[in-house]
């Protein structure tokens, strides 16, 4: 039966080509296929897919609708819920959240839900030639967010939509936090974000880049401007490292460092612009998550001859996405499981050659359910490697908790809320990565978007 079989192939570049640019990998259905998906939908009437998103698109209804070829309706149906639908068709963790509810996957593949929200917003871009602006009435009362990453510019688009004056102040140079400085070209084109930026312009949000609250201006300072309410949306963008002997040889790089300075700072069209990244024939990526993955196929792209991903689990435990793992292994990537560097030895002149492993055992489940890592004693070895990039993980940036008086943070820093998102601070709201640490992008944007409602009913009740 129809209802059971596999999703429709999403085309994609042959590996052995698209390791060689940083295009799009994943191209995206055509009208005839993203129909033919839609009719694999079942219509439930109790939406099960609808309840797994974190945004609460209406899965069953923005689905209908490209089925009836009605394209423009279906990115206009999903835009009610969803401020950045091309970014959340590209890179929302959809295996996890709507499509792991979805009917069919129980007894075949589930419907392919992010690539049809990647099609109706693809074409409502190309094709859409009505403007989106929303009738609203503008309170008058400000609003400042302070972030531009998937938490931040969800909420500024609800607030915008809600009649606010909305400010989002960035740190770096252009919009988009971790969507323009964290993930991949080959993955979330930069005009694809620039295009869902747009959008939220056009709603009435105002964008002010090279802003560093904590420095630029205080909390503090925002309210004494008129601002009414404060969203913090500051991400996690701290990496960690090892503190293993070696980790400030030349060569080695966190993640963040890496990928900023080849996807925002474009550092692999040096000398077009003027940011270089030095990449060695013998790459090694230490962690196994997505920004793990990300950095691989990266590194693999600049010209490394060999790229290894270390990870101290089992292929199992690996929390990266299923499909960046297999991108990676179509591309070449080569992994050292149950492994972990515990020394970085250099040369004369202070750059990286080697990498001292230890190797590995599985015990027990820890805190968070997978199997806890023992070390084997007397099973070190060596691993020859010209860069080392540091993919272990992020955590916030202490800037605005040391500067606001009255705004708690736990130990690991990260900004103490309620069920609402309101801090300790009366007035400062906080959602996504500076609250729940380095989490996805879809679950980021759920906290914006419940930020907007918390903050309405603030400003309501004030």
């Amino acid at each position: 039966m129809s209802f059971i079989t596999a999703k429709h192939p999403m085309p994609e570049q042959d590996p052995r080509e698209r390791i060689k640019n940083f295009k799009e990998v994943a191209l995206g259905y055509d009208q005839e296929t993203a129909v033919a998906e839609a009719n694999r939908c079942l219509q439930c009437k109790g939406a099960p897919c609808q309840k797994g998103c974190p945004v609460g698109v209406e899965i069953p209804a923005f689905i209908k609708l490209i089925k009836e070829g009605d394209f423009i309706a279906a990115g206009n149906k999903i835009k009610e819920r969803n401020n950045l639908p091309a970014v959340c068709g590209r890179v929302c963790p959809q295996e996890n959240q709507c499509e792991k509810q979805c009917v069919l996957g129980k007894k075949g593949e589930p419907v392919g839900i992010g690539r049809l929200e990647r099609f109706a917003a693809d074409y409502g871009a190309a094709f859409d030639r009505t403007a989106q602006h929303l009738s609203r009435q503008v309170t008058g009362k400000k609003v400042a967010v302070i972030g531009s990453g998937p938490a931040g510019l969800t909420a500024a688009g609800d607030l915008a939509k809600l009649g606010y004056r909305v400010t989002v102040f960035e740190a770096l140079h252009v919009p988009g936090g971790v969507l323009a400085y964290g993930i991949p070209e080959f993955r979330l084109p930069k005009d694809i974000v620039k295009r869902e930026v747009d959008y939220l312009k056009s709603l009435g949000v105002e964008i002010k880049t090279n802003m560093i609250i904590g420095k630029t201006f205080t909390i503090d300072e925002l309210f004494t401007d008129g601002f009414q309410a404060i969203f913090v949306a500051t991400g996690a963008g701290l990496p960690y490292f090892m503190n293993i002997p070696g980790e400030n040889l030349n060569g080695v790089f966190s993640a963040n460092e890496f990928l900023t300075r080849t996807n925002l700072m474009k550092a692999y069209r040096f000398p077009e612009y003027h940011t270089p990244v030095h990449i060695g024939a013998k790459v090694a990526v230490i962690g196994a998550g997505n920004v793990a993955m990300d950095s691989a196929r990266t590194a693999l792209r600049l010209g490394a001859q060999k790229v290894t991903v270390v990870y101290r689990r089992s292929e199992k435990e690996m929390p990266a996405r299923l499909e960046e793992i297999k991108h990676a292994q179509e591309e070449g990537v080569e992994f050292l499981f149950l492994t972990s560097p515990v020394k970085l030895i250099g040369d004369k002149e202070g750059w990286v050659k080697n990498m001292q492993c230890i190797r590995y055992e599985l015990g027990e489940p820890d805190a968070s359910g997978r199997r806890k890592p023992v070390a084997v004693p007397g099973s070190e070895f060596n691993v020859e490697v010209d860069t080392v990039i540091m993919a272990i993980g992020q955590g916030p940036n202490p800037l605005i908790t040391q500067t606001t008086d009255g705004l708690m943070s736990n130990a690991r820093g990260n900004i103490i809320v309620d069920e609402r998102g309101q801090t300790t601070r009366s007035g400062v709201f906080a959602g996504g990565d500076i609250v729940t640490g380095a989490a996805t992008v879809i679950l980021a944007m759920g906290a914006g978007k419940q930020a907007a409602i918390s903050i309405d009913q603030y400003l309501r009740d004030k």
